[in-house]
């Protein structure tokens, strides 16, 4: 499948305090080994990734005028992320996040419900910017509170009518949203990238095959659950199966590990491989921004995502 991949969502700055120490609101004052600033926000990790591992990869995304906007912009330009589409808003903030990565790299976020990380709407995403589009790719669902399920729908609806393939992933709902409530926008889906919490919280169920099943009801074609050191669990109308995950990772950081998963998924699915090898290709760039450091720096070339998967997938 060649052509154009668009990735809709966030683009923010990460500020890194690693490792965090809670004792810090005792004391006033703590140590970090490491306080770094990187790209992230679930759209602009997925679209780097993408890009790293040579996709044609465009953003759709919302910015302010600022300079966090700038460094964004100029990480895009080194990468060759197509910021076409790109929506200015001045007088907002870029979204700033603030990351306190704990020793067991786990991670807390301080957030600025203000800025520009949640405020993608439905106005955004009017224009003429699916032509010569292959997949879009939606991430990530429950993260714009202006957002509906209808302004999902919508997009989706739009990308289908034009025979695009539609993925989104999702991250903890916000308002005890459920399953059935974003049925319209999930009935468009081909495939769908929640972790294991965040479905549990949406369907109500726990049993992998269960959850899989509520999905696939509302109409989603590919349910593909994130399951951490465990892999990932794969359904569809007509199979199922497990992919593991790559053994002997060291967590570093777990930032942006899911949306590094999604791009290996749309990465496979764009050179149109199987599902057992888009889920290791998916399971191998997870566990390479888990154990190097995030999405920046974890994933850095396709050979370097292959040779884990043959390594460890298809020796």
């Amino acid at each position: 499948m060649d052509g154009k991949i668009l990735i809709v969502g966030a683009a923010i700055l990460d500020v890194l305090a690693e490792p965090a120490d809670e004792g810090v609101f005792q004391t006033g004052s703590s140590p970090a080994e490491a306080i770094t600033m990187r790209t992230g926000g679930d759209a602009l990790n997925e679209a780097s990734v993408l890009a790293k591992l040579g996709e044609e990869v465009r953003l759709l995304t919302v910015l302010g005028e600022d300079p966090a906007a700038e460094i964004i912009r100029g990480h895009c330009r080194k990468w060759g992320i197509g910021l076409d589409f790109a929506r200015t808003e001045p007088g907002v903030d870029t979204g700033i996040n603030v990351v306190l990565v704990k020793e067991n790299g786990e991670r807390c976020f301080l957030t600025n419900p203000h800025g520009t990380l949640r405020i993608l709407s439905g106005e955004h995403l009017e224009g003429d910017f699916l032509r010569n589009v292959k997949i879009l790719s939606f991430a990530s669902i429950f993260v714009f509170p202006r957002l509906g399920s209808k302004d999902m729908a919508r997009l989706f609806s739009r990308a289908k009518a034009q025979g695009i393939l539609v993925c989104a992933d999702m991250t903890k709902r916000k308002n005890g949203e459920t399953a059935e409530e974003i049925r319209e926008a999930l009935s468009f889906v081909d495939f769908l990238f929640p972790n294991y919490e965040e479905a549990v919280l949406v369907t109500g169920k726990r049993e992998l095959h269960e959850i899989a099943d509520v999905f696939l009801d509302c109409g989603v074609g590919n349910v593909v659950i994130k399951c951490g050191d465990k892999g990932c669990f794969v359904k569809n109308r007509e199979m199922f199966f497990e992919s593991p995950a790559v053994p002997g990772v060291r967590c570093v950081d777990t930032t942006g590990a899911g949306d590094c998963f999604a791009a290996g998924f749309v990465y496979a699915l764009a050179r149109e491989m199987d599902l057992h090898t888009a889920a290791a290709y998916a399971n191998a760039c997870g566990a390479l921004a888990v154990e190097k450091m995030g999405a920046t720096e974890g994933v850095r070339s396709i050979t370097q995502v292959e040779n884990t998967v043959k390594k460890y997938h298809f020796p």
